[in-house]
């Protein structure tokens, strides 16, 4: 059985795959470090739990309890938010794999911490299985120099400073769904609580909304969205870095416009006019850059919906698409994420490989 992690600065998202690649239990713990939620299969039940390894030791013992012994995985996989330009596939991980993830913390200092914390809690609970890891930068690695360049001095580019994009496992899973139904040029839509759109010409990543860090793109969450240069910095000597950083990504985009909530369901049922406005910024952010990829496309074949919102909030959908009818009557897909099921997949095909 190959066990999935999807590690987060507070919480992990497993799922449990059989040979076959079929599902047979997930799980999540929400709230690492402090009082916080377990959810295993239909099972939930409030835990405490004071770091990662703490947290993957109570859902290893669900496992158990639930008939699934830690003899049964044979393998571990884990999503990974940045590669950065070096980890541009998918990889077993050794110890050159994990200096190289950690060598990217200043790129994504929310996320691969956290990745690298999951890792070291399979190492120690289940210290003899080979564990590999994917990228979400990695589906947009091939993107041309034109859409991953800033326009900034070399000394600049050297260091890294780029596009890189995000959210690439949940692009790659919906290319593989579509299957035959993938069309040349699909306009991609992951809507939860980050926000991205992708251009896929052929099945691969030609340009994306978001960029070095996962900030830029449409009104997100609690992330500003695109916002500009000269604004940050003026945030960040009034308020000083860490609060700026914190602000800009943990207390803006729909919670910051309403002063309320984040949640998108919420906010629909809301008549406030603060909470329609951030309603009505969200769509128009997602169409705006919409239309930008659009035009990377030179023409869209279908649209498709993914993630959180884009799933599950049809009103959402049917605001952004009825913006978008300029682009004809296209085909629609709703498409489950499936970012644990992807990366299952990457890690067996590295075992058959091998």
């Amino acid at each position: 059985m190959f066990l999935a992690l999807n590690t987060g600065s507070s919480s992990i998202k497993i799922a449990v795959f059989d040979a076959a690649l079929d599902l047979v239990v997930e799980g999540n713990i929400a709230g690492v470090g402090t009082e916080g939620k377990l959810t295993l299969g239909e099972h939930k039940e409030n835990v405490t739990t004071a770091d990662h390894n703490e947290a993957l030791d109570c859902l290893l013992d669900g496992l158990v309890e639930r008939g699934i012994t830690l003899d049964q995985i044979s393998a571990a996989a884990h999503r990974v938010v940045h590669g950065g330009r070096r980890l541009t596939e998918p990889t077993r991980i050794t110890d050159e794999t994990l200096e190289q993830i950690a060598a990217m913390i200043p790129l994504a200092p929310l996320h691969n911490p956290a990745a690298l914390a999951g890792m070291a809690a399979v190492s120690k609970h289940l210290p003899d299985i080979p564990q590999f890891a994917s990228f979400d930068t990695a589906f947009h690695a091939g993107q041309p120099a034109l859409a991953t360049t800033y326009a900034l001095p070399l000394a600049q580019r050297e260091k890294g400073i780029r596009r890189y994009g995000f959210h690439g496992l949940s692009y790659a899973g919906m290319v593989r769904q579509l299957g035959d139904q993938l069309p040349s040029r699909l306009l991609a839509l992951h809507l939860g609580a980050g926000v991205s759109l992708c251009a896929i010409k052929d099945g691969k990543s030609i340009a994306t909304s978001m960029g070095y860090s996962p900030l830029s793109g449409p009104t997100m969450a609690t992330r500003t969205g695109d916002i500009d240069g000269m604004a940050i910095l003026r945030i960040a000597k009034e308020e000083g870095f860490e609060k700026a950083a914190h602000l800009l990504n943990k207390e803006s985009g729909l919670l910051g416009l309403s002063g309320t909530t984040a949640d998108m369901r919420t906010l629909l049922d809301d008549p406030s006019d603060e909470a329609q406005f951030a309603v009505d910024h969200f769509v128009y952010t997602v169409v705006h850059q919409a239309g930008g990829l659009a035009a990377a496309l030179e023409g869209v074949d279908a649209i498709a919906f993914t993630g959180g919102i884009g799933e599950n909030s049809a009103p959402i959908r049917e605001r952004i698409l009825a913006r978008l009818a300029w682009l004809g009557d296209v085909p629609v897909h709703v498409v489950p994420a499936d970012e644990e099921r992807q990366i299952a997949i990457d890690a067996s095909a590295l075992m058959e490989k091998k």
